[in-house]
């Protein structure tokens, strides 16, 4: 499969997302969602270019993570149960789906154990489907001023997952909610100076989410599948 030109393709794609927004492309990094291909597609992916890989279940990363040498970065994607936790820091250079009081004290026990810090995404529910996982975006002040008791537990941004459409553009006022969340927490001080990042947008909707602020989209089915 040739990676190296899906990967120009999608690249095309947010720098013309970038133009419509009057932002850098520069400003926005692909996140490859590795969890439907194996090792040898992974190494090719890695060849082709692509350096952050995100992966949903540590049971399906763990070969590659044992295989993969090459310096790139792990994203950790998918829910995250707490009796996971130990095996998941450490290894992953960003975890996207930090949810819940319960599992950030975990985090925070666990990393204070192995002497690390773990950078996080705190995972907002905007569309507040009952299907989704993450806090209201009316909890999150809150959250972030407990998690401040946690040192271990570096808040670097925000994860949203938008309602599943055949309309791209329905996704928009999701991402665009996350975006101002995340601007008014950083403008009234609820949040680290350091929690500026937007994980948003997949395969069907990220030119949107780049048009309303992503800077990390998760691109998993445009892009590894046949």
């Amino acid at each position: 499969m040739d990676y190296r030109n899906r990967l120009t393709e999608i690249e095309g794609r947010i720098a013309a997302a970038c133009a419509r927004a009057g932002r850098d492309p520069q400003e926005v990094r692909i996140v490859a969602v590795t969890k439907y291909v194996g090792v040898p597609e992974t190494e090719a992916l890695i060849v082709a270019g692509q350096t952050d890989l995100g992966e949903n279940r540590l049971q399906v990363a763990q070969p590659k993570l044992d295989a993969i040498t090459a310096d790139v970065r792990w994203h950790y994607i998918g829910s995250l149960q707490t009796n996971k936790v130990k095996d998941v820091i450490g290894r992953f250079a960003l975890l996207h789906s930090l949810d819940r009081l319960s599992l950030a004290k975990e985090i925070q026990k666990r990393a204070l154990q192995q002497g690390i810090t773990v950078p996080c995404l705190v995972q907002v529910n905007v569309s507040g489907e009952a299907s989704k996982s993450g806090l209201a975006p009316d909890e999150v002040a809150s959250f972030l001023k407990q998690v401040r008791e946690m040192p271990q537990v570096n808040v670097r941004g925000y994860m949203t997952m938008a309602p599943l459409t055949d309309d791209p553009a329905a996704t928009r006022d999701v991402f665009r909610g996350l975006r101002e969340l995340r601007d008014k927490l950083l403008a009234d001080g609820s949040a680290p100076e350091t929690a500026v990042e937007l994980s948003m947008g997949m395969s069907g909707d990220f030119e949107v989410a780049v048009e309303e602020g992503a800077t990390l989209v998760r691109i998993g089915s445009l892009l590894v599948k046949p």
